[in-house]
């Protein structure tokens, strides 16, 4: 067994998604996931979203790098943070705000639960 994991789409069979109807404001986004790591309460992969806005909240952490597209996420608070290619960042547990994807965006995610 190998200790190390490139994270990556090839060979992997993706699960496709949309947000829950009670969630969604506004489109019709397609979340694409490609599931490299889950391990415990530890998961990691790439995922990938089309343009739309929906509500969220965290309960979990969450490690992001932004590889394409553009997304906007606002906190409860109203306080907007633009997501970019190259960006990356950590989402805490009690973020409460929306995801909006303005143009398809592909992250790598780690997410411990």
């Amino acid at each position: 067994m190998s200790l190390l994991t490139r994270v990556t789409r090839d060979g992997i069979t993706p699960e496709i998604t949309r947000p829950d109807a009670a969630r969604l404001i506004e489109g019709d986004p397609v979340h694409t996931t490609w599931s490299v790591e889950e391990r415990g309460s530890i998961y990691s992969g790439l995922w990938q979203s089309t343009r739309g806005k929906w509500r969220t909240s965290y309960t979990e952490w969450e490690y992001v790098y932004i590889h394409s597209g553009h997304s906007v996420l606002t906190d409860e608070n109203g306080t907007v943070t633009h997501l970019r290619a190259g960006d990356s960042y950590i989402i805490k547990p009690g973020f409460k705000g929306t995801w909006e994807v303005l143009e398809t965006t592909l992250k790598d995610y780690v997410i411990i639960g």
